[in-house]
Parts: C-alpha cells; sequence; structure tokens
C-alpha cells in the first residue's frame, strides 16, 4: 500500500484530499505546516508528497529543497497560483506534476494514480530484489543479505540486460551487441566471458545458481536462487 503525505494549510482541503485518497486505498499522513511535513519525513517514508505551495511556516518550495537534500520522494505542487514563473520553479525543483486550484477531485485522484503507477514501473526496471540478492541499477548498487557486493560498471550493465530478460536464453552474440551498445565500446568474447564468471563469483553462493549456461547457445538468467 503506498504511503502519501498530505502538506496543506487549508483545513477543509486537507480533509478532502485525505479522505479521497484514503477511498482510493492509499496510506495518507495529513500535516499543516512545513515543520510537522518534515518531521513526518524523518521518521516515515513515503512514496509520494502532495505540497502546497503557501505553507504559514514555510514557502513550499523551500520545503521541497529540503526534501530533495535528503532524500528523492516524488512531489506534486498544489498551489493557488497559476503563474508560470512559479510552474517552472517547482518542476525546476524536482516536483513531478504542479496542479493549480480549484481543481477537479477525480481528475486530481487519476493524476496520482498515474504517477505512482509510473514511479512503480520505474522503479522495477531499476531495481532487482529477490528477497536474497537485491541490485540498485540507478545507484549501482548491491548486496547479499544486506553485505555489500562490488560490481564492475560492466557488470552491472550485464546483469541488467538478464535481470530485464528472466528464463530468456541470450545468446553470446545478443550479450556482444547489447554491451557495445550501451557501453560504446567493443566487448570481445573473451571479456564477456569473464565478466559472466566474475559475477557468478560474487553471487551464486552456498551452492545457488542465477545463471544457466546453454550450451552452444548463450547464457540465461533464472529469476531467483535455484539450488544446484
Amino acid at each position: 500500500m503506498e504511503k502519501i503525505l498530505v502538506v496543506e494549510d487549508d483545513t477543509i482541503l486537507n480533509k478532502t484530499l485525505s479522505y479521497n485518497l484514503t477511498e482510493d486505498g492509499y496510506l495518507i499522513t495529513s500535516k499543516f505546516t512545513a515543520i510537522s511535513a518534515l518531521k513526518s519525513i524523518m521518521e516515515y517514508k513515503f512514496d509520494l508528497i502532495i505540497l502546497d505551495v503557501n505553507l504559514p511556516d514555510k514557502s513550499g518550495f523551500e520545503l521541497c529543497k529540503e526534501i530533495k537534500m535528503n532524500c528523492d520522494i516524488p512531489i506534486i505542487f498544489l498551489t493557488a497560483n497559476d503563474m508560470e514563473y512559479d510552474m517552472i520553479k517547482g518542476y525546476e525543483l524536482g516536483a513531478l506534476d504542479y496542479i493549480t486550484k480549484p481543481f477537479n477531485i477525480n481528475v486530481f485522484k487519476q493524476k496520482v494514480k498515474a504517477l505512482l503507477n509510473h514511479i512503480t514501473i520505474k522503479t522495477k526496471q531499476d531495481c532487482y530484489d529477490d528477497g536474497y540478492l537485491e541490485i540498485n541499477f540507478s545507484e549501482l548498487s548491491a548486496n547479499i543479505n544486506g553485505n555489500q557486493i562490488i560490481f564492475t560498471p560492466l557488470e552491472f550493465r550485464t546483469l541488467k540486460l538478464f535481470t530485464e530478460n528472466p528464463k530468456n536464453i541470450l545468446t553470446r552474440k545478443i550479450l556482444l551487441e547489447k554491451l557495445w551498445d550501451i557501453d560504446a565500446n567493443f566487448v570481445d568474447e573473451h571479456t564477456l566471458t569473464s565478466v559472466i564468471s566474475r559475477i557468478r563469483s560474487k553471487i551464486e553462493k552456498d551452492n545457488f545458481q542465477y545463471i544457466k549456461t546453454v550450451y552452444g547457445m548463450g547464457y540465461m538468467w533464472l529469476g531467483e536462487r535455484n539450488e544446484i
């Protein structure tokens, strides 16, 4: 269940947004000031923030800057000001959308749903997690059971190709072409063999197998830990 923080000092609007989003199945935390919002952000993890630009103790733009300095939570701005300058500023600060009051609540709900769906899809594309091996491709980080694993950039790219094509045979020719396209450098047969061997040595622990060699063809990512 996605968690949404609603930061809006207008009591009626805050309650209206919170009620409608709760009805749509989201877990809502409602705040009326920037200070209380920051406290919640430090204590809990949110999937989305609905942020009013004009708060009583600090502008939403200032609060957005502080949030983005510490984490990358998606933000939708709400404001009564439809000036182009302010809208551009909101996007420059990293907001995903900028909604001008008054607005249709049903349209607003659809925007929230679409944004969260987009974020979910992107997160799945950028991460692999089977409960044992976890890889974050956007941050180039990985761990097994919480223990950090170091991969080279080429190893990350190879893993990305495998995890995006589970249970599909990737021929050596396809791997060589894709890795050359991504890295803009030539990858030869020997390099490919070495990369896959190094990846296996790092992730295939305790008699578990992730990469299957399909002799005469290429390799297959099994998609989860498979006991040998």
